[in-house]
């Protein structure tokens, strides 16, 4: 709509210029006046809504100008303010709406058909047809429908995008399947407990919606300095008219106290600003959210696959009978080397970066959920969970057990538990260095909010030190924990699919969108493109030298202004002349908001 306001102005003078060179000047007069008055109308309106909502802009001096302008016969002028003014606003809107957030990916993703059991017979419905009670299969590779209870086989299902949990969970009879998790392993049969409506994935789009909106407007830079600049440009164009006692030195203060100035600072330091951070990897989707992390007092991060790597590494492999760890360690990866277990990957690449050999194993069978067995030169090997060690008649000792904290897989040959090998999610290299950035560019308050477990959460949060942590979250908890900050505006850093309310509700949602979901690119206000953390430190250092720009070119367009209106109450230059050095006060404030760009 602006541009359009914007395309009609500047068409009109064109127009008007022409007329008055075919010597028709009254025609070009009428022209400029009724656009100069159909523009200010929207103005008008959207100052009388602004006002009905308690708040006040710098708009009533462009509006006082363009209308004085028109009823003073000063037709030239009045389309110069014109022009300048949704100018300025058209800029803002295209900084402002660089990209807009959609929810459309998060819809796209969610289960839109599943197996239902119907007769013995399996009848592929919609996900909407379901109804509580229904029985379904879950097939290896598929999403889970609809939050429903295992009523018969075993599989591991991986729930990082819900839960933020990196670790796959194995589900067995009587355990819940939460809606979103996909299942890794082998087929499964569930009962329906919830109808796609009310399950964990439709809940997750229904507070990414509520979140949206209920959250609230930033006020605009150039607002807060309007109650001043207004205050001072009418009391020196008051003065000069009764002290003169002529309506013409009134408009001729007032025209150059027109806030284009102010209304071009802000945009032009927030487009070059986020063509900075573009080039940084850093996509920033509205101008207003690089305003809010210029001024953020607190940032919450997930964990998993944002802190950490989200890739399980071997942390160690530990010995009970073995007398080498290497043993230990061939052969769970020999076979290991024939899942597609994530677990299992990691294993495999620990061996090889040892540049152990793996042998071949004959007899494999792989239990889903529990681990593998086979048979090696004689001896039939075990390899996975303690619920594997027990369904073969082996026991864990109870001081092992109380020794585990960490992802374990056990070792055993025959009827011995050899030894066994923890896992562990793997920090990021660049995780500590960001924090301390972070703190280094003042940001005080730093929280970790994960659905891990407190003990992991609380081992990575002491490695890169933070200190406050909010575990076993999920994403209604997440939403919680951040709207319960008082110390705002806070930004979140996440990248799951569980991660997308809170990033929506947040004062600045930052997504990790190289690897992340899409939906949670969808839901951020920023995106940084590479997988990289570190760049969050860098948009919020560019965040703040873009702000510092910007506020400067505000305040050096009030200084110059307040200067030109001191000159204009002399009464020694006409109304025309005020607004064409504004156009002169424009540029200087352009050329210094650009150095955001640098």
């Amino acid at each position: 709509m602006r541009w359009k306001l914007f395309s009609i102005a500047l068409l009109s003078l064109i127009l008007a210029l022409v007329l008055t060179y075919f010597n028709l000047s009254k025609l070009a007069h009428i022209i400029l006046a009724i656009v100069a008055l159909f523009e200010v109308i929207p103005l008008l309106m959207g100052m009388w809504e602004d006002i009905k909502d308690g708040s006040y802009g710098i708009d009533i001096l462009a509006a006082t100008a363009i209308v004085a302008s028109v009823i003073l016969g000063e037709y030239w002028a009045a389309i110069v303010v014109v022009i300048m003014l949704t100018g300025g606003e058209s800029l803002e809107d295209y900084a402002d709406h660089k990209a807009m957030r959609e929810l459309d990916s998060l819809l796209k993703r969610a289960p839109v058909s599943a197996h239902l059991l119907k007769n013995k017979n399996l009848v592929d419905v919609k996900v909407g047809e379901l109804k509580v009670g229904d029985y379904i299969v879950i097939k290896p590779g598929e999403v889970v429908p609809v939050d429903s209870i295992v009523t018969e086989g075993t599989s591991s299902f991986d729930e990082s995008s819900l839960t933020g949990e990196s670790v796959p969970v194995t589900k067995k009879v009587g355990e819940k399947l939460l809606s979103g998790a996909v299942n890794i392993e082998g087929s499964l049969t569930a009962k329906v407990l919830a109808t796609a409506e009310n399950s964990q994935y439709q809940q997750i789009i229904k507070l990414v919606k509520s979140a949206a909106a209920s959250k609230s407007p930033f006020v605009r830079l150039a607002d807060r300095y309007s109650i001043p600049f207004t205050i001072i440009s009418y009391a020196i164009a008051v003065t000069v008219w009764v002290v003169s006692g002529h309506a013409i030195r009134f408009l001729e203060v007032i025209i150059v106290a027109t806030p284009c100035p102010l209304l071009l600072a802000a945009p032009i330091a927030l487009i070059s600003g986020m063509s900075r951070a573009s080039r940084h990897g850093i996509i920033v989707k509205t101008g207003s959210a690089l305003e809010r992390l210029a001024e953020v007092k607190t940032i919450a991060f997930d964990k998993t696959g944002t802190l950490t790597t989200g890739i399980l590494s071997v942390k160690d492999v530990h010995l009970v009978v073995s007398k080498s760890k290497d043993e230990v360690l061939t052969l769970a990866a020999s076979l290991e080397q024939y899942s597609g277990h994530i677990i299992a990957q990691s294993i495999v690449d620990e061996a090889k970066s040892k540049n152990i050999k793996l042998p071949k194993i004959k007899g494999l069978k792989e239990i889903p959920g529990k681990g593998l067995t086979a048979n090696f030169k004689n001896h039939r090997i075990l390899v996975g969970k303690i619920d594997l060690l027990e369904d073969e008649g082996l026991s864990v000792p109870a001081k092992l057990l109380s020794k585990l904290n960490t992802t374990t897989v056990f070792v055993a040959r025959d009827n011995e538990i050899l030894g066994y090998i923890t896992l562990e999610d793997t920090l990021r290299d660049e995780s500590k260095k960001t924090i301390f950035d972070l703190t280094s560019q003042g940001i005080k308050h730093l929280i970790m909010v994960t659905g891990d477990n407190q003990k992991t959460a609380e081992r990575i949060a002491a490695k890169i030190g933070i200190t406050e942590i909010v575990a076993n979250a999920l994403p209604s908890d997440k939403l919680n924990a951040i709207e319960g900050l008082k110390n705002r505006p806070v930004a979140f850093v996440g990248d799951g699919i569980n991660d997308a309310p809170v990033l929506t509700a947040s004062d600045i949602g930052i997504a990790l969108g190289a690897r992340g979901s899409t939906a949670a690119s969808e839901s951020a206000d920023m995106v940084i493109m590479l997988d990289d953390i570190s760049r969050v430190a860098s948009a919020h250092k560019i965040a703040k030298r873009t702000f510092s720009v910007a506020r400067q070119s505000i305040l050096i367009g009030i200084a110059l202004s307040i200067l030109l209106m001191i000159v204009f109450a002399t009464g020694k230059f006409p109304p025309i002349y005020g607004a064409l050095l504004q156009e002169v006060v424009d540029v200087t404030v352009i050329f210094n908001a650009l150095r955001a760009h640098y």
